[in-house]
């Protein structure tokens, strides 16, 4: 019965995630066996991964998630996951029932960054 609750339409959070600031790149919310659920590249901007390699890339996410889980009991829960990579900055936020993942620039400041994650997390509490 909770599923049916749940149907929520994710495109406008996907938006309004790459709206947060001009140097995000892309987001996707994604279910917890790794199947994107809705994804956006931001216009203008191209991918530095083919699709058949974000696919891959969003399984391997949901993969992460399961097994950081496994700490949460002495470490405590994931906040937020953040990949610093030459081309690009990488996030991972974990609501309850999806993951969203999302790309910027890595040129962005680290604090923006941060107000960014906690924007992202309020967005997406919900889901």
């Amino acid at each position: 019965m909770e599923k049916s609750n749940r149907k929520t339409n994710l495109l406008p959070i996907v938006e309004d995630i790459l709206e947060l600031d001009p140097m995000m790149r892309f987001a996707a919310i994604i279910d917890l066996k790794g199947n994107i659920s809705e994804a956006i590249m931001k216009e203008g901007k191209t991918s530095l991964k083919s699709q058949k390699e974000e696919e891959y890339f969003c399984k391997q996410v949901a993969i992460r998630r399961k097994i950081r889980k496994q700490f949460d009991k002495n470490l405590g829960p994931v906040n937020y996951v953040h990949i610093e990579r030459q081309r690009v900055t990488q996030i991972v936020v974990y609501p309850k029932h999806k993951t969203v993942y999302v790309t910027m620039e890595p040129r962005m400041n680290i604090a923006r960054k941060l107000e960014i994650i906690e924007k992202i997390k309020k967005k997406t509490s919900n889901l």
